[in-house]
């Protein structure tokens, strides 16, 4: 959560991949990400706006990461009952903002997504 705060979702999202690719063995010689931004990527790269659609590897990571965050949240759903994570996995859903009114926010919420609440 500090991290992406003090350097924004897309650069920690940037910082996120860098990690995965320096522990990959063998070294990828291209990341494709989807999307339009990719200065941040320490090896060649190229961009493919919408390429969950486009292109199988990067619909294949995408699901991937999508199975690991709904993991993380149900493991945050059973440390954070009261916030039903199972049921929503952190999305901005009714009730989601119900539960942060109620209770407030807990230490895994992003000063960031809380701005959004109405």
């Amino acid at each position: 959560v500090e991290e992406i705060e003090s350097i924004n979702i897309l650069n920690a999202a940037m910082l996120a991949m860098n990690r995965a690719i320096e522990k990959l063995t063998p070294q990828p010689q291209l990341a494709l990400i989807d999307g339009n931004r990719n200065s941040a990527i320490n090896i060649p790269s190229r961009c493919v706006i919408k390429g969950d659609a486009k292109c199988a590897d990067i619909a294949a990571a995408s699901i991937l990461a999508k199975v690991t965050r709904d993991r993380y949240m149900l493991e945050m759903a059973e440390k954070y009952p009261e916030y039903h994570f199972e049921k929503h996995k952190g999305y901005g859903t009714k009730l989601h903002y119900e539960a942060l009114r109620e209770y407030g926010p807990s230490e895994i919420h992003r000063p960031s997504f809380l701005r959004k609440m109405h």
